[in-house]
């Protein structure tokens, strides 16, 4: 299946999703719960599958970043937008449990956001990793060098940004590369966007 998002002269995207699954995947005669991490470094499209795949296919998505939004505001935590690496570790262990927690309700779920940790695995035992499909998206450094007018004009196409003076090619091209390497040191997979925007995701029987 292709979703067509936008056009211009420069840049065509395209989200290619080939999702061989129904509400729940079958597993002889019983339901298999399906848990999707989506992640990756800033502007990368990450709510936007989210979105696309809630709106084919009915999973609810939990947002890491509204998650953290919610807990500072209500003053929950003293920590601040700019904490990263204690965020990862305060958010994780919340978004863990949700995941554990749906597993054990045979919920489907989708889980979006930068603050997931590489060594999520360690987490959960092999009854919940069964359960639960990783996915990284990563810009290469020429899709980058190209397209980085296009990926700052589609920053918006689901979320608004308050604030996007931090994003500059360097910052993209850095932030990705990190997200490469650590995919290639933990083994997780990862969907390396290149010469267009195609992301084609599938899940395995």
């Amino acid at each position: 299946m292709f979703f067509i998002l936008n056009c211009s002269k420069n840049c065509v995207i395209i989200l290619s999703i080939y999702l061989p699954i129904t509400q729940r995947h079958k597993k002889g005669n019983k339901s298999k719960v399906m848990i999707i991490l989506i992640t990756g470094a800033s502007h990368t499209g990450k709510t936007l599958l989210a979105q696309k795949l809630l709106e084919k296919h009915q999973y609810p998505y939990l947002s890491i970043d509204l998650l953290k939004m919610g807990l500072i505001r209500s003053g929950c935590t003293s920590l601040t937008p700019y904490d990263d690496d204690e965020l990862t570790a305060y958010l994780w262990n919340i978004c863990k449990e949700i995941i554990k927690t749906a597993v054990e309700n045979h919920q489907n779920l989708i889980v979006e956001g930068c603050y997931i940790p590489f060594d999520w695995r360690k987490d959960f035992s092999l009854k919940y990793l069964d359960n639960i499909r990783y996915c990284c998206l990563v810009m290469s450094e020429n899709y980058i060098k190209l397209h980085f007018d296009d990926i700052e004009e589609y920053a918006n196409t689901i979320e608004k940004r308050l604030d996007d003076s931090y994003f500059t090619p360097d910052n993209a091209l850095r932030n990705n590369q990190f997200y490469l390497q650590k995919c290639i040191e933990f083994g997780l997979d990862y969907t390396l966007i290149d010469e267009e925007y195609s992301i084609d995701f599938s899940f395995p029987e």
